[in-house]
Order: C-alpha cells, then sequence, then structure tokens
C-alpha cells in the first residue's frame, strides 16, 4: 500500500460525474498522477533542505506557491480529527478560524495553477538533459534519474511508471478539463 494523490475540486459532483470514469485507462493517461508524483510534493513536509519543487522552481525561474498551497486544504476528515482532539473551545475555534482562512486564501485559484504548471512545462521542456543540472534529491524513493529523464515523453501508464513530464502535463490536462466544468478553487486529496 501506498500513498496516491489526485486533485479536489469546489465542484467535484461535476467535474466527476458518472462519465467522467467510463473509460479508467483514458482517465488514467490523460489525468493520472503517480505515486512518485505524490512523493515529491509531499516531500516538502519531509526534508530540512529547501523543498524539491521549490529548487526546480528557482532552478528555471516559477514561481511554484499556487502548487505548494494546494496541499494544506483542510479536509473534513482532518477537521473532524482535530477538533475530536482539541483540548477547549477556544482550540476548537481556532481550528475552525483558521481553516476558513485557507479555504478563502484557495479560492478561485485554478488559473494560477495552471499558469504556474503551464509555465514550469514549457521551461522544463526547453532542458535537454534535466537530470544532469538538477540538485540532487536526497533519497528519492521514485528513482530520481528515471522520473526526471526524457521530459517531453510520456514514459507511463498514467499511474505507475509516469515521468516528472507525464505529470505535469497529466495535471494541467486535469486543471483545464476541471476549469471547463466550471470548477474554479482545486487542492490536493490524498488516499
Amino acid at each position: 500500500m501506498g500513498l496516491d494523490i489526485s486533485i479536489a475540486t469546489n465542484n467535484d459532483e461535476e467535474v466527476y460525474s458518472p462519465d467522467y470514469d467510463d473509460d479508467i485507462h483514458d482517465y488514467c493517461h490523460k489525468h493520472g498522477l503517480s505515486r512518485a508524483f505524490c512523493s515529491f510534493i509531499y516531500r516538502r513536509y519531509l526534508t530540512r533542505y529547501c523543498p524539491d519543487l521549490k529548487q526546480i522552481g528557482e532552478l528555471v525561474g516559477v514561481d511554484i506557491t499556487p502548487i505548494y498551497l494546494m496541499h494544506g486544504y483542510p479536509a473534513d476528515v482532518v477537521l473532524e480529527s482535530a477538533i475530536k482532539v482539541a483540548q477547549t473551545q477556544e482550540e476548537r475555534q481556532k481550528i475552525l478560524h483558521d481553516a476558513e482562512a485557507y479555504k478563502k486564501k484557495l479560492e478561485g485559484n485554478i488559473d494560477l495553477v495552471i499558469a504556474a504548471i503551464s509555465d514550469l512545462i514549457a521551461k522544463l521542456s526547453a532542458i535537454k538533459d534535466l537530470p544532469s543540472i538538477l540538485p540532487q534529491i536526497d533519497s528519492f524513493s521514485g528513482g530520481w534519474a528515471f522520473y526526471f529523464s526524457d521530459f517531453e515523453i510520456d514514459k507511463g501508464d498514467g499511474y505507475i511508471a509516469n515521468n516528472f513530464g507525464q505529470d505535469l502535463r497529466n495535471l494541467k490536462s486535469f486543471l483545464e478539463f476541471a476549469k471547463n466544468k466550471n470548477a474554479t478553487t482545486v487542492w490536493f486529496r490524498y488516499g
């Protein structure tokens, strides 16, 4: 078992309508994100050094803040757990207040995220040997050289063996699909 990543939207009912995943292979190939991408995004909290995606953004001059902000969205199940263990009513109110403030900060973020992903794709596509210029990513479980190689080529099936380029393109493809279904706010969902 492992941790997976997907995208949640402010209108999941419309975006993930029954006809959305009629062809699961088509869905995965166009929109699936790999566990390596999940590890890559989540590693922001597991390293004491500058996070990997931030280093890549700085290397090519792209502000990846809109992407990282997608990580902290307060999911209902997490809020419920936090409220249950809160010791006082003040703590419960602070948890709810902070959650609402975070949600407001993300409101309408889809265009910012699409722009950041598009910029990353454009700038990374221009680099012929991406792994050779990237900072070493300590103990990256997805296989550093494979994951960052052949940026322009989709290596995986939309999940298992995606490389970084494919994951970014799949993320952009999903965001554009969601925007066409009237989504305005997006965040990462883990499970």
